[in-house]
Formats: structure tokens, sequence, C-alpha cells
């Protein structure tokens, strides 16, 4: 327990440690100051705006802004389908994998666009070395760096007054890629091949097993049926397996993005729980403190921006006071196992396993303590990496992982995206301050008016509606049912993550569920799609619109958006608008396996 609760305080205190140099460093570099030492890349960003003719001085409103994201978006996802479809005849295939099917290549290329990725395939057994690098490493940066610049375009929304214009995309997606994301990346990349985590071209591996394995095979006829002896018992074949083949590829240099960027995406099936991603300790450390990085950073730059800090640490401590609230649920409940074990009659063995908790479904060099707090990790920062089963976790546990991703990924959330779902939250939550005090509802020195609340109501209300109608859909209709391997309460919680994983764009799984299919692949692929971009507009057009008012002066009625008390009432808001949308969905699920779990 003593060793548990260090864990957490030292991740903890390391990440609030580096939250205010990290969030000084963003600003610099998006109010266009860049410090010294990464000054000399500053050709690169001059050449590529002349190459693509774009003009760095010139700012956008809120909707060429929209626009121009969503048409970079489109032509990113035509891209990676287009690499996934012909990756047979494409170089860098040492394995020869064929193309991808059609319906698999659609929701890959969406949900990667989208900072999903949501993975219905294994990797090594599907994506080429082209295709893994060229297409999903590259939107890894890329549609980390269209979150960023839409917080970034909010944020200019609060702090400027009484103009049209709210930044120029193209620059604010160049600078978070080339000075944020790509050197802090490339270090973390050296240092995971350093901890051995794998970064070649090479071809699969096969090598000798240290003990053979055995096995009985059933034996099948020429159409692939059982063969079965006269006395119709299936016959089988003994199988002796002597060799193993291990995979290879440039997997450090995604893994570094799949996490300082909030992507998931993992180069094996296994993810983050696979050695050759994350092998040692510090390795999975580094990717905990990877994936909170930029989102608790930019808490900082957000106050700094506009002009007090205060405001940026009081959003960055009601996404702690959420994040720990959840992580103490998840370890206690993993912590303390599954009580039905007891009923197996076996009172003192099953006694002792279960002291140490539920280790079902972890890494044993992990543990319960780094798997839930992982788990926790992942789900709030809308990443989706994995270094443990969460279909494997107790009901209560499962529930958390499950009820972060639905609350908005705005419990530090993913990079940009976590943040102005925070706001996004700020803005109803003193809207609802001012109807109880019967005051024109202010934040930051605005005015927040009717459609303000309308574009903050959209991004709130509009994720509900796509997970809980397609959960609806996918449980009424044979396709959707035929897919689930778990009867009963977890086999709704199973649907029930995977649309909200999707429309969260975090990108994990209760893998019980077989989600690769031409009905999921679709479903889920238009879901990460609305997911990310229907609320982006909204959010762009509150940014424009806050951008365009004038700015109030403080005064004696003014809500301090800066105390504990605003903390408190945040932090309250987020809780009420989930709570009220989603407690009748988890009753069905978790909470009712846990019920059936506990009961005598």
């Amino acid at each position: 327990m003593i060793n548990g609760l260090f864990q957490i305080a030292l991740f903890l205190g390391v990440l609030l440690a580096t939250a205010r140099p990290m969030g000084y460093y963003m600003l610099r570099v998006f109010d266009g100051k860049l410090p010294a030492f990464v000054r000399w890349m500053q050709p690169a960003e001059n050449f590529f705006y002349l190459l693509c003719g774009v003009d760095s001085k010139h700012e956008m409103r809120w909707t060429q802004y929209a626009m121009a994201l969503l048409c970079f978006s489109l032509l990113g996802a035509l891209a990676v389908y287009a690499l996934q479809r012909l990756q047979v005849w494409l170089p860098l295939n040492p394995q020869s994998f064929g193309a991808v099917s059609p319906d698999s290549s659609f929701n890959t290329a969406l949900s990667f666009v989208t900072n999903t990725n949501w993975q219905g395939y294994a990797g090594e057994s599907t994506m080429s070395y082209l295709t893994q690098m060229l297409g999903l490493s590259v939107q890894n940066f890329f549609s980390a760096a269209t979150g960023m610049a839409v917080v970034i375009a909010l944020i200019r929304g609060f702090s400027r007054h009484t103009t049209q214009t709210i930044g120029n995309f193209w620059v604010d997606m160049t600078r978070s890629t080339l000075y944020i994301l790509l050197p802090i990346s490339t270090l973390l990349a050296l240092v995971l091949v350093s901890q051995g985590v794998v970064q070649n071209f090479s071809a699969y591996q096969t090598v000798p097993l240290m003990e053979s394995v055995s096995y009985d095979q059933p034996k099948l006829d020429d159409s692939g049926n059982p063969v079965k002896d006269a006395a119709g018992n299936a016959v089988t074949d003994k199988v002796v397996v002597k060799e193993q083949n291990i995979a290879m590829g440039p997997v450090a240099s995604q893994e570094a993005i799949k996490q300082l960027g909030t992507n998931g995406g993992g180069f094996f099936n296994a993810n983050s729980a696979h050695p050759f991603e994350n092998p040692t300790p510090l390795s999975n450390f580094l990717a905990m403190l990877a994936m909170f990085l930029i989102p608790a950073g930019l808490c900082y730059t957000f106050g700094s921006m506009v002009g007090d800090t205060r405001q940026g640490w009081a959003i960055l401590a009601s996404m702690t006071i959420l994040f720990v609230g959840f992580l103490s649920v998840a370890e206690y409940a993993e912590q303390q196992g599954n009580p039905a074990f007891t009923a197996l009659g076996v009172d003192q063995s099953v006694s002792a396993t279960q002291s140490g908790g539920n280790m079902e479904g972890k890494e044993t060099r992990f543990g319960i303590v780094n798997s839930a707090l992982f788990a926790t990790i992942t789900t709030a920062a809308s990443c989706g990496a994995v270094n443990s089963m969460h279909d494997s976790f107790t009901p209560l546990g499962g529930m958390v992982t499950m009820a972060q991703i639905q609350l908005g990924e705005v419990v530090f959330g993913g990079v940009g995206s976590g943040l102005h779902g925070m706001l996004v939250y700020a803005v109803i939550a003193v809207f609802l301050a001012g109807l109880m005090i019967g005051r024109t509802p202010e934040y930051l020195g605005k005015k927040i008016e009717a459609f303000d609340i309308k574009m903050a109501s959209l991004v709130i209300l509009f994720p509900p509606l796509i997970i809980l109608g397609g959960t609806a859909l996918a449980v009424m209709l044979a396709v959707g049912k035929s897919s689930i391997y778990n009867p009963g309460a977890h086999g709704f919680s199973e649907v029930l993550y995977a649309f909200s994983s999707a429309v969260g764009n975090n990108g994990s799984a209760f893998a019980g569920i077989s989600a690769n299919t031409p009905f999921y692949n679709t479903a889920l692929g238009f879901a990460v799609w609305a997911g990310r971009f229907w609320l982006m507009i909204p959010v762009l057009a509150l940014a424009g619109s806050m951008a365009a008012k004038k700015r109030i002066p403080v005064s004696a009625g003014s809500m301090a958006t800066h105390t504990s008390l605003f903390v408190w009432l945040l932090t309250g808001t987020v809780l009420l608008v989930g709570a009220l949308t989603f407690v009748p969905a988890l009753a069905l699920g978790p909470v009712i396996e846990h019920l059936n779990m506990i009961k005598p």
C-alpha cells in the first residue's frame, strides 16, 4: 500500500512540477517568440509557408479556420486510406502483407486522423512498415497538432476583444508539430530505445524456443470441417512448436508520439502491454507522464495568454481533483479483487490469492498499481494506449475508464481537446451561476450570451446522442449482437465502451467484442469523425464569438473564476452533466455486473 501511494504521489509530483515550464515553452512557441534551442528550425517553418503559399501574417475568421482544418483532415484521411489499400505494392513491406480490407481501411483512416486510433486489427500482422510510419505515425503528429491549434484559437477568443480573427490554422498547426511534438517525441523515442523498445526495419525474426510446446489440434477435412472417428469423437493431431516468430519494426518512433500526442495506437496488438513497446518501469512511467504533459502545460499557457495565470491554475486544479477521485476508485476496486472467487470452495488459497487484488489481464512487471494508474491516465487523457486489459478489470475499475471518456475527455483530456472541453464546461458553469444569482454571466471579461450557450450545449450534448444512440442500435440489430461474445451486463458494457471510446476519440476497448466487422468498422468510423469535428466546429464558433465581444471591466458583481469556489463549481458541473447523461446506461452495464459480483 505504501509503495503504491508513493508511486502515485511521485507521478503527480513530477507532472505538476513540469506543467509550468511546459506551458511557458508552448506560450513562447505560439506567440512566435521561439527559444534559442529551437530557433534554428525557423527556416524550415518559413520554407513550408513558401512551399504551400501560406501567408503566416494573415489571420482567419473562425469559419475560415474551421474550413482549413476540415480540408486538411480530409486529405489526411484519404492518404491513410490509400496507403492501406495499396501497401501490397509499396516498399517497406518485408512481410508482404496484403491490402487492408475497405471497411477496416475506412475505419483506421478516420480513426487516426481524428486522434482516436481505434484499432480493430493487429498491427504486427496487418500493416507494413511504410503504412505504420507514413500513414499512422504522421497522423499521430498532425491529429495532435490539430487539437492544439483549436484550443489556441479558443484561448485567443477569450484573450482578444472586438476582432473577427482567431489566428491562422496553418501557422498554429505547423508550430505545434515542428517546435513541440517533433523535438519532444524525438527525445522520448531515444530514451525508449535505451530501455529496449525496438526500432529497426528488419524482417520478422524466427528463433528457436528454449522449450518446445506441444498441444492437440483438431484434424480438419478438405472442406475445413472437423474429422470424427467411428464413435463420433473428434480426431486430433499432436502439434509440436519449436520456433517463435518475433515481430520487428520502427516501434520507438511511433510509441513516443502515440503517448505524447495522446493518440494511443500501438505498433503491436497488445499495445503498451507488449515488452517491445513498454519493456521497463521507467518506460511505463515516461509513457504515463507523456500523456499528461501537454494537457497539463496548456493550462498554464491558457492562463498566461488571457493575462491571469490563476485562471489556468484553477482549470488545472479542477482536472486534478477529478483525476484523483477517479483514480482512487480504480485503485481501490482493483486492489480488492473479485470476492466471487470465494465461492470456488478453496477459501484459504483463494484468500491468499485475492489479498493481492485483481491481477487478471495485467502484466506482472507493472502490477496492479501501475496498471490501474495507466488505465486511469489513458482514459482521462483521451489517449487509449493500454498496458493491461481493461476488459479484465473489476466492474467498478472498468467503469472508471468508461466514465472518464463519457465526461467528454476533459479530465486533462487529449492534447488541446481536453482544455477546450473544460473551457466549454467553464462557460456552462458561469452561466448556471449567473442564473442562480440573477446576473448576466461573464467569463474572463466576456458576457456569455445565447449564441455562446448554444455552441457550448452542442459540444456537451452531441457526444451522448451518438454514444447512446449507437449503443442502442448495436444491441438491437442482429449484426451488432453477433460480435458480442460475453452475454449479459458485461456484453452491454463492451458495446457501450466501444461507442464511448470512438466518440470520445480515445481508442481503447473492452476487447471481448469482435469489432473488426463491416458493421462496427463503419459505425465506429462515422462515430470517431463526428466525435472530433462536429465538436471542433462549435468550439471554433465559440472562439469567434468571444473574440468579437468587448471586454467588460471587473465589477463588484463579477464572479471570480480563479478561486476555490469556482474550482468546485466547475468540478460539480462536469460531474452533474455526466451523471445525468450516462448513469442510466452505466447502471445497465458495470453497476449491475458489480452487484452480481458481490451478491452472497
